[in-house]
């Protein structure tokens, strides 16, 4: 068996345990009884592993090119999860994770949520650390939030989290902590009064996030066994690591390792980033092993979307040989290199069901509540969820309870994405896609160090699109013509998943959002006066001085490489502001498309 639950430990089940399993199987059940492992009797830390912008092929464990050591290990020891799928672009598989719902049912289905912009995961969704804590569990989140942040309310610590370690907005400068000309990196908790505190971090300008980010959760490691005699309790770490999204920067000691083997400078720089987050995940399994905590924790690695390989001059990432790449409705965009680790209650192996990654809240609340034999401190209410626990598929070999997700449904156009209506689904073995597949919609092999003519000037194969994915994984075989009642079914059932559809939050920027109105730093603007928090239950502080411009490190190209554009360069370094250089917003927009546009 690929999976299944291990009959074989270090104790053994006695006479009289071996004698009430036979009764019970006896008076309730037909189906043969197992030794329970002692840790799947107890609750399991859980830490879910978000990588940014990760290719498929830019790890090892996928035969990717790149050095991922730690992860190639994990992986073996673990089981790999070879149709673990995601959305095709960050927001939206931050908020899918987070509430168990497909974006289509929560807003989120459209984009992702630029600076100034005031709008995010709705509060009325619960999220994975609200259900968590209903057991017990401490809850930490780190690194990247982008689920909004116009009003504290929006924020980590007033969803669920008991504290936050990271940066409100989708992406940055990975050593001056800069997006937009305002500082993004801080610690939020609340204090013995109640009080949130936001502290903004600035005396850690000039330091890579990825290594402050894993310092970070050794530290709380460290503080949870000291906690540990006096309130033991299970933990969960929600740990989103800003690699290797854009700008592409990473310290020369990690370059150094590819010196020999790879020429190009940017592809160099790239591979050192992976190789930077792959360290930093090591660091932190070697103190949960250090600590003894890693035989009753459970670790999912996954990406939040497929490497960019458009929009972004050389292409450095690669999901080959999957077809396209973040923004895409093809397999590049929404296959994630996925992976679950856990030494105490997994054997290793591959698994090849269908999951998606809605499914984590409901498999997460599985398992803080023994499969549902502990009661929750206060009644836990959600919305319909669209994932389903998949305890039995991971840890019991069972085949997947899913047989088919909504890719996504958007009717307006995507900058360096699809510029007509476009509705995706995956049923069993076939997907269909209408509208725009991508961009991207090409293979692009790695090393690949071509530049890309304009997406915007490919042509498209068809409006229509169905590929038989047991097939034809790498989606080369439009057989629409061949299969036209198919289409006709996948057709009625996107229907079906259109009528459920709420319309989208987006909202406009607004200038009052500026970094400049609050001391070059981001904030939660709507909830501010006069540069200070309307409420008394905030307390923003400010630790550390404010460096001017010309103080910021210099952008080295031969110690952080950078694979962004001047545009990009001015934006995170210099400070310009995204009114003037909104790059996600350019030549791929043909044409403002409405709801009256759609036809089936």
């Amino acid at each position: 068996l690929i999976l299944n639950v291990s009959l074989t430990h270090s104790y053994s089940c006695s006479f009289v345990n071996i004698m009430l399993l036979l009764a019970a199987f006896l008076f309730l059940s037909t189906q043969p009884a197992l030794c329970l492992t002692k840790n799947d009797e107890v609750q399991p830390n859980i830490i879910y592993i978000l990588s940014d912008d990760l290719g498929h092929a830019d790890v090892g464990f996928t035969n990717g090119k790149v050095e991922t050591p730690v992860l190639d290990k994990m992986a073996k020891e673990g089981v790999q999860l070879t149709q673990h799928y995601v959305q095709q672009v960050c927001t939206p598989t931050r908020a899918a994770l987070m509430s168990g719902r497909y974006p289509i049912h929560t807003g989120m289905q459209h984009d992702v949520i630029y600076p100034g912009h005031p709008w995010g995961l709705p509060l009325d969704e619960t999220i994975v650390p609200q259900v968590l804590r209903e057991y017990n569990y401490t809850t930490h989140a780190v690194g990247k939030w982008h689920l909004g942040m116009h009003r504290y309310s929006f924020t980590p610590v007033n969803r669920g989290f008991d504290d936050f370690f990271g940066y409100y907005l989708g992406s940055q400068n990975y050593d001056t902590h800069v997006n937009g000309g305002g500082y993004d990196l801080r610690k939020n908790y609340r204090n013995h009064h109640g009080v949130l505190v936001d502290e903004v971090r600035r005396d850690l300008d000039g330091q890579y996030s990825t290594e402050l980010y894993a310092d970070h959760v050794i530290k709380l490691l460290h503080t949870i066994k000291r906690k540990e005699k006096e309130d033991p309790k299970p933990f969960f770490i929600y740990m989103a690591f800003q690699n290797v999204h854009a700008p592409h920067m990473v310290p020369q000691h990690y370059i150094d390792k590819y010196s020999s083997h790879i020429i190009d400078e940017k592809e160099k720089v790239f591979a050192a980033m992976v190789s930077a987050m792959d360290e930093a995940i090591g660091n932190i399994t070697d103190v949960l092993k250090d600590l003894g905590f890693a035989e009753n924790t459970v670790i999912v690695f996954s990406s939040d979307n497929g490497g960019n390989v458009n929009c972004v001059g050389e292409v450095t990432s690669s999901n080959y040989p999957y077809r396209g790449g973040k923004r895409a409705m093809y397999e590049g965009g929404v296959r994630s290199p996925s992976f679950i680790w856990a030494p105490g209650r997994l054997d290793s192996g591959v698994n090849n069901a269908m999951i998606h990654v809605t499914d984590w809240l409901p498999t997460f609340w599985g398992l803080a509540s023994l499969q549902f034999k502990l009661k929750p401190n206060t009644p836990i209410h959600t919305k319909d969820l669209d994932g389903y626990n998949q305890y039995e598929t991971l840890f019991e070999n069972k085949p997947s309870k899913r047989t088919e997700f909504i890719i996504n449904i958007d009717l307006e156009p995507v900058g360096c994405g699809h510029r007509v209506p476009t509705w995706a689904l995956r049923s069993n073995d076939w997907k269909l896609i209408i509208g725009d597949g991508g961009p991207p919609s090409g293979w692009y092999p790695a090393p690949n160090q071509q530049q890309l003519d304009s997406e915007c000037n490919k042509p498209k194969e068809s409006y229509i699109e169905l590929y038989n994915i047991a097939e034809d994984p790498y989606e080369h075989q439009n057989v629409s013509h061949l299969k036209p009642d198919m289409v006709r079914v996948l057709t009625q059932r996107i229907m079906q998943y259109n009528a459920t559809m709420v319309p989208t939050n987006n909202k406009d920027h607004d200038p009052k959002s500026s970094p400049r109105n609050f001391d070059g730093i981001w904030v939660p603007w709507l909830d501010f006066k006069d540069g200070k928090p309307v409420s008394p239950k905030v307390k923003y502080v400010v630790k550390g001085e404010k460096r001017g411009r010309a103080a910021y490190p210099q952008y080295r190209g031969e110690h952080y490489g950078n694979g962004a554009n001047k545009v990009l360069k001015d934006i995170w370094l210099q400070g310009n502001s995204l009114e003037e250089h909104d790059v996600q917003k350019e030549a791929c927009w043909t044409h403002q498309w409405s709801s009256e546009d759609i036809i089936f």
